[in-house]
């Protein structure tokens, strides 16, 4: 005993922390109190291995109070030195001080960490019956009731808005309750709430009273939110060809880059503008479809919690959240709610009271997540869904018998949200695949139906830094429902073929037209889309037209529909002779990328099929077809980059225990990036030094950089801290 607790010491010394036998500690339980205009001082106190405090990060920028995540063999309580520390300056539920003489009453558990009667009282309400910073089980719970002539009205959370407490009735119920039913009860409080037939009830977007030069912010928005327009360039494979020749697969490379935001991140990391436009940005819409299922308790729900809060910590004022959490049912936490003070410290208290318990229902999660997008009264420019799990739907699925059968996943996904659902919603979901025991293909299926991308969470402790790249983009939405119009110029030109990924594309019946329906677009995010043409003998000019290319968009802040006045036209040269033609190099990078995502795609069937030593070598036979193109040899960092991602992928086929574990959702997170031309999470992403960071946009990069800073206080410390934290992957000998 007395060595343990000598380690605690040198922990406290050394601002980490430890990891000790609960067996080991004495279940001293003092009795809950609530003291008025002081507060109490803490003595140390029990903590579970989930055990992190909600802010995510500490006032004085200390990153001490960030979880560690211990190694599989850790186990037990842990004692932290930041934890009590924390709790002493601040309520850890709605992250403000507890100073002395404020009015309000404060509660100290048994545990000894205390709070703002109000806000514990309000996280019990919503189910927590534990304590928010050590997890340690009640006997005591804080209740509420209100003095007040209107019983419907609603609490107020913000402490900043509460009346003092001679309004408040603050009492302290005893409860003995089972140990073996907690946690049921603790889930069955969370998951029987009452909640509303129509999701109506979301936070309206009345901006216009709040800032009465709204008109003028509208008319300017576009200007200060981005710079220029969206860009669009076109390359034929080659700049002649000989008059007497015809081509029957004439490459022609359609370029798209939006532009840049103009603002940049202030002292807290949130996303600022010019002030001339305080909402200069695409305001965002989005709700959060997270797993608390059992495999979920511990370590992974305290990460999850950590994420959310960065999550939170990030949206702006005029950008809406709303939390649905599920297991073998769903629940919305709260409504859709603008992240100005109050919805955040709702939001807090919501993810805070959250506890893993029951099986994995993704389909009623998501089906609860479409209903409150279908049903709000109010919308914001851009709407997205992010779900995340880590487990195998089981309620809605049926189980596949046999290693090769197949599964229609589109009974998971509601038809209102799905692509081609006919509602005209437009509302990807982005979905997260967390640890080894998620089912990659129907996470993969949800997001492709919806629009939305795959990213596969290997190791724990990049979870934050996952949702860090996808808000990145979400808040950074520069242009809106972009439309690529195809017209033949020449009468003998035809179009034969459209690649575009799992972008829509469309051809008239005499192949003399087409378009690209791209969507939105994130800041700096580039499109790249290859159309081949027959290109016919003509030998009556000098110069040939071939295609004509129209672009247009929705601008997301003014509604605005521009059309880009300028028509690139294609042409090439017509010479009796013809010298050496140089391929252009941007079409054939372009090339490679199509080849190397076919390559993945054919040998994902073949390792599906069982046939591991067939689509390993699918993937060898394109590297080396890789290595032999121009751009190759030019040193193309696209090409080595595609060439290192087929050598990864190769290693996760190599026997059937590394692809079941990792080799499957690692192939469908990268079909996912190349499919989309986007950013997804997967193996060594945050890594700065990684060639794999295919589409990744600055403002992507620039918040999983602070990601990392508010988790280590250096990203450097990221690859050491994962190593000592998480076992290598098996790998084969």
């Amino acid at each position: 005993m007395g060595s343990k607790w000598r380690k605690a010491k040198l922990a406290f010394g050394s601002n980490m922390c430890l990891y000790v036998p609960h067996q080991k500690l004495e279940d001293s339980s003092p009795s809950a109190s609530i003291t008025h205009h002081r507060d109490t001082a803490n003595a140390p106190s029990r903590f579970s291995s989930d055990a992190v405090p909600l802010s995510p990060v500490s006032p004085s920028g200390n990153d001490c109070c960030r979880p560690t995540t211990p190694t599989p063999s850790s186990s037990g309580p842990r004692v932290s030195k930041s934890a009590p520390k924390s709790s002493k300056r601040a309520c850890s539920i709605c992250l403000t001080s507890m100073k002395l003489g404020q009015g309000h009453a404060i509660f100290t558990a048994e545990c000894s960490h205390s709070f703002h009667f109000q806000c514990i009282a309000s996280s019990v309400k919503h189910g927590n019956q534990a304590c928010p910073v050590c997890r340690a089980k009640w006997k005591e719970i804080p209740f509420q009731s209100h003095v007040s002539e209107f019983p419907n009205e609603r609490s107020r959370i913000n402490p900043s808005d509460r009346p003092r407490d001679d309004a408040w009735t603050t009492s302290v119920r005893r409860r003995l309750p089972s140990p073996r039913l907690d946690s049921t009860r603790h889930t069955s409080s969370l998951f029987h709430a009452s909640e509303p037939g129509t999701f109506d009830d979301d936070e309206a977007l009345d901006q216009k009273q709040e800032n009465p030069q709204q008109n003028v912010i509208d008319k300017d928005a576009s200007k200060n939110s981005s710079s220029g327009a969206l860009e669009v360039k076109t390359y034929p494979e080659v700049s002649a060809v000989p008059r007497a020749n015809s081509r029957n697969n004439f490459d022609i490379l359609i370029h798209l880059r939006a532009p840049h935001t103009s603002g940049g991140l202030n002292s807290r990391n949130q996303t600022i503008f010019p002030p001339t436009a305080q909402n200069s940005r695409a305001p965002v819409d989005l709700v959060t479809v997270l797993d608390v299922s059992g495999s979920m308790a511990g370590t992974k729900l305290a990460l999850l919690k950590r994420a959310m809060g960065f999550v939170i910590q990030h949206l702006g004022p005029f950008d809406r959240l709303s939390v649905i959490a599920f297991s073998s049912t769903a629940c919305r936490l709260f409504p859709l709610r603008r992240m100005m003070e109050a919805g955040r410290h709702e939001a807090l208290q919501a993810v805070n009271s959250l506890t893993a318990n029951g099986g994995t229902n993704i389909a009623e999660g998501l089906r609860k997540g479409a209903k409150l997008i279908v049903d709000r009264k109010w919308k914001n420019p851009v709407g997205s869904i992010i779900l995340l799990s880590d487990g195998q739907d089981t309620y809605t699925v049926p189980s596949t018998s046999g290693a090769h059968s197949r599964t229609d996943y589109k009974s998971l996904l509601p038809l209102s949200i799905q692509r081609n659902g006919g509602t005209g919603l437009r509302i990807p979901v982005h979905t997260f695949g967390f640890g080894a025991d998620h089912d990659p293909a129907s996470m993969h299926s949800i997001s492709e139906m919806s629009g939305g991308t795959f990213s596969f969470i290997e190791a724990e402790g990049v979870i934050q830094d996952a949702f860090a790249q996808c808000i990145g983009g979400l808040l950074s939405v520069v242009v809106q429902e972009t439309c690529v119009k195809l017209e033949r110029t020449h009468p003998n030109v035809l179009i034969n073929s459209i690649k575009a990924g799992s972008y829509r594309t469309s051809m008239t019946a005499d192949a003399k037209a087409g378009s690209i329906d791209v969507g939105d677009l994130y800041a700096d995010e580039e499109r790249d889309f290859l159309v081949t043409v027959n290109v016919p003998v003509d030998v009556s000019c000098d110069e040939m037209s071939l295609l004509k290319v129209k672009c247009s968009y929705r601008d997301p802040i003014s509604k605005e529909l521009v059309s880009l006045e300028e028509n690139n036209e294609v042409k090439i040269r017509r010479a009796t002779v013809v010298g050496q033609t140089i391929v252009s190099m941007e079409v054939d990078r372009q090339r490679n990328r199509l080849r190397a995502a076919e390559a993945m795609a054919e040998a994902r069937a073949a390792a599906e099929g069982g046939d591991l030593t067939g689509a390993v070598s699918l993937l060898e036979s394109c590297c080396r077809a890789l290595s032999e193109t121009i751009s190759a040899r030019a040193g193309d960092r696209l090409c080595v980059a595609l060439c290192a991602e087929l050598k990864e992928m190769q290693e996760r086929m190599a026997n059937r225990h590394v692809y079941e574990s990792s080799g499957r959702a690692y192939v469908l997170s990268g079909l996912s990036s190349h499919s989309w031309q986007r950013a997804t999470a997967r193996g060594d992403f945050t890594d700065s030094t990684s060639l794999v960071q295919a589409y990744q946009t600055p403002t992507m990069t620039d918040m999983v950089t602070r990601s990392q800073t508010m988790f280590f206080g250096n990203p450097s410390q990221r690859k050491l801290r994962q190593a000592q934290s998480f076992p290598a992957r098996p790998r084969p000998r």
